[in-house]
């Protein structure tokens, strides 16, 4: 199944999904140099999105978070896509600078679609998710 998406950062990203369901923010709320999220009491404490198809409505907070995105990437610890309801520009300037695909506004809600596990192409080139 093909789910049409706008592009925001361009690029291919294949894994398997890691579903967030409410907003995140990268900075003080993720190790850069594994991925593990740290933020105390989030659903995906402990783990990481390392290689994974990250998915997550919006993100919050610091601008800072630009920076720990290309932090991830440059540690080889970078999600290999990011897909969001609406990505705001804080999550945008970092897909960009890192080089990790990333797509928003999915014609279908992905939230509801989608389960963690489940293995995703991201074509943010063509703006297509492949279920």
């Amino acid at each position: 199944m093909k789910i049409k998406a706008r592009s925001i950062s361009e690029g291919k990203g294949k894994g398997e999904a890691m579903i967030l369901r409410e907003p995140f923010g990268f900075y003080g709320n993720i190790d850069p140099k594994t991925g593990i999220i740290t933020e105390k009491g989030n659903p995906l404490e402990g783990e990481s999105i390392k290689n994974k198809i990250f998915i997550f409505p919006n993100g919050k907070g610091s601008t800072v978070g630009s920076y720990v995105i290309y932090a991830l990437k440059k540690n080889g610890a970078a999600p290999k896509a990011i897909i969001n309801r609406e990505t705001e520009t804080i999550v945008a300037t970092g897909a960009i600078l890192a080089e990790i695909p990333c797509l928003d506004k999915p014609e279908e809600d992905i939230l509801k679609m989608v389960r963690d596990g489940d293995v995703l192409e991201v074509d943010a080139d063509r703006g297509e998710i492949i279920v």
